[in-house]
C-alpha cells in the first residue's frame, strides 16, 4: 500500500537557538553563546513557537522559564540534536583523516600475494582504520555490497571504475607436477591437451573459463576437460601440485611452487598475458582519507 509522506521544511530551524536559551535561561547569554544579537534569538524563538503552535518559554523582566510544552520539547529535542551534532562530527572526521571501517573485496589468491605482506604495517601506521578483507572470487557490486574498493585482474574491471595498478602485466601459465608430467608426457601443442587431465575454473557468472593462449597477435581460446572444476586459483594450484592434472594459473600465483620444483610450466611459448592486478573503486566523489591512505601504502609496498 502506497504511503503519503509530507516533507517538513526547516524542521531543525531554531532548535539550536531554543536549546541555548533553555540552557542559559537567558536570551542575552544565549545570544552571546551563539554569536548573534539578542533580537535574532528572540525572532528565531518566535518563529519556532509559531511553527510548533505552542509557547515554549515563560518570559518575565527578570527570568526565563520553560512552559510544559517547552519542557517536553527540550526532553526530546535535546538528545536528538546532540546526536545530529555528533553525527556531523563523525562524518567530518572520516572525511578529514584516515579513520573508520575500510572494506575490501578481493580474490582469495590476492590475499597471500599482495595483501598479507602489507596488512601488519598498514594497521600499525593507521590504528584508527578498521580493515575488513572479504576474500571471494565472486565479482561483487561495490556499492551494493558496501565495499570501499575491490582488487581484481584488469580485464574484469568495469570501464566506469577508477583503477590503480598494483602489479605489472603477467602471463597465465600451464603447470603440472613433475610426477604428472612423467606419467602423461609434456604437451607441445594446444591439441595435445585433448589427452590431458585439465583442471578448470568456474567463473562467478557460472561459466567455465576457457584456457587462453596467443599465437603471434592472435588470441586463442581452448575448451579443455578434466576431473576437477574449482572456483578459485589456490584450489587449482593445490590440485596441480598433487598430480591430479594440468592447471592454467596466473604466473605470480604459481611462482613459488615453480621455483621449488613442485610444478613445471609447459606451453610457455604461447602463454597469454593479462594486464595485471588493479585496485578499483567508483571514484565519483573525493576519495575518503582511509582509502587514499591504503592505496598509497599498498603502492609503496607492492
Amino acid at each position: 500500500m502506497k504511503q503519503n509522506y509530507t516533507i517538513r521544511h526547516g524542521a531543525l530551524e531554531g532548535v539550536e537557538v531554543f536549546l541555548a536559551v533553555a540552557r542559559h535561561r537567558n536570551f542575552r547569554r544565549a545570544a552571546a553563546d551563539l554569536g548573534v544579537t539578542p533580537s535574532a534569538v528572540s525572532q528565531a524563538v518566535r518563529v519556532l513557537e509559531a511553527r510548533l503552535g505552542a509557547a515554549l518559554f515563560v518570559r518575565t523582566t527578570r527570568s526565563v522559564g520553560l512552559t510544559e510544552a517547552g519542557q517536553r520539547f527540550l526532553d526530546r529535542a535535546g538528545p536528538g540534536f546532540e546526536e545530529i551534532v555528533a553525527a556531523g562530527e563523525a562524518a567530518r572526521d572520516v572525511g578529514q583523516r584516515p579513520t573508520g571501517l575500510l572494506r575490501l573485496s578481493v580474490p582469495r589468491a590476492v590475499v597471500p600475494l599482495i595483501l598479507e605482506p602489507v596488512i601488519a604495517s598498514f594497521c600499525q601506521a593507521y590504528p584508527e582504520v578498521e580493515l575488513e578483507i572479504a576474500a571471494s572470487d565472486e565479482m561483487v557490486d561495490l556499492a551494493t555490497g558496501g565495499f570501499d574498493a575491490g582488487i581484481r585482474l584488469g580485464q574484469f574491471i568495469a570501464t566506469d571504475m577508477v583503477a590503480v595498478r598494483l602489479t605489472p602485466s603477467f602471463r597465465f601459465v600451464v603447470v603440472g607436477s613433475p610426477d604428472y608430467l612423467d606419467r602423461q608426457g609434456r604437451p607441445e601443442r594446444i591439441d595435445d591437451l585433448r589427452r590431458h587431465a585439465c583442471l578448470r575454473l568456474r567463473r562467478s557468472n557460472g561459466a567455465i573459463a576457457p584456457w587462453t593462449f596467443v599465437d603471434g597477435n592472435e588470441a586463442i581460446e581452448a575448451m579443455v576437460s578434466g576431473p576437477l572444476i574449482a572456483h578459485d586459483y589456490p584450489t587449482l594450484l593445490g590440485a596441480a601440485m598433487r598430480g591430479i592434472g594440468l592447471a592454467q594459473i596466473p604466473r605470480p600465483v604459481a611462482e613459488g611452487p615453480i621455483e621449488q620444483g613442485k610444478l613445471e610450466p609447459v606451453l610457455d611459448a604461447i602463454a597469454a598475458t593479462t594486464p595485471g592486478v588493479f585496485l578499483y573503486h567508483p571514484g565519483k566523489r573525493q576519495i575518503l582519507p582511509k582509502l587514499r591512505a591504503f592505496i598509497d601504502h599498498l603502492k609503496s609496498s607492492v
